[in-house]
């Protein structure tokens, strides 16, 4: 293995959950166009330690971070739609296919705003995921595996992108993020109707209303690890203030 170096608007009730959640399916992907070639000059990581991955440092370690959620969220969807639970409902099958398509979308677009300074620009082969900790043969676990990821993702986003320094990247991070809370309160909806907005997922703050629950990349990438086993990844060298 490579060793490399806002408040969250809810569905409004007359909108169908998959119509809410399709609005901005691919609006992402047009903003990560203007990254391309956009990449710093830090140097290719070098090869040491072949189960640690360090994300890197700068705007390219935060998009590899990022990166390496969608590849896990895309993973998992992915899973569902091939081997759905026989009690999955054909709308829910539907809502499934639609956010692995989306999570496939911020997939590609990510990995092309990378380009080589992607973690794994030079893997033969895709990281794997360990997914032994759900239990994704009944809805119930699939839901509460899906609503767990989302959840993490809104966090890591709420938490790491005023860190970003690059305006663009910024602009694409962002359009992602609504698209993430969207995801959250459609999985969450179909799990417990209404819940979007509970104390666990947004928070007020002084002055401010409902803003999202945000966790840093050191507390994201710990809430993760059981995902990456054997693989260890690793965030210190990410930018923190």
């Amino acid at each position: 293995m490579t060793d490399l170096t806002s408040p969250l608007s809810q569905a409004p009730a007359a909108l169908p959950r998959r119509a809410f959640m399709r609005v901005a399916g691919a609006s992402a992907a047009t903003v990560g166009l203007v990254l391309a070639g956009c990449g710093s000059d830090d140097p290719t990581p070098t090869t040491s330690d072949p189960n640690l991955l360090r994300l890197g440092g700068d705007d390219n370690g935060l998009l590899n971070y990022f990166y390496l959620l969608k590849q896990l969220q895309a993973s998992l969807y992915q899973k569902v739609v091939d081997a759905p639970p026989s009690d999955l409902l054909p709308g829910d099958r539907t809502i499934f296919t639609d956010l692995r398509d989306h999570e496939l979308v911020h997939r590609v677009t990510l990995r092309f705003a990378l380009a080589t300074n992607a973690y794994d620009a030079n893997l033969a082969t895709p990281l794997a995921f360990d997914f032994s900790t759900f239990s994704l043969t009944t809805r119930a676990g699939v839901l509460a595996a899906a609503q767990q990821l989302e959840d993490v993702s809104v966090a890591a986003y709420a938490g790491a992108l005023r860190l970003i320094d690059t305006p663009a990247t910024l602009a694409l991070l962002a359009k992602i993020a609504s698209v993430e809370a969207r995801h959250s309160a459609v999985v969450r909806d179909l799990r417990t109707p209404g819940s979007f907005a509970n104390d666990d997922t947004v928070v007020t703050a002084g002055a401010l209303q409902n803003v999202s629950v945000a966790k840093t990349p050191v507390q994201v990438v710990a809430e993760t690890r059981a995902f990456f086993l054997p693989i260890v990844v690793s965030p210190d060298l990410l930018p923190t203030t």
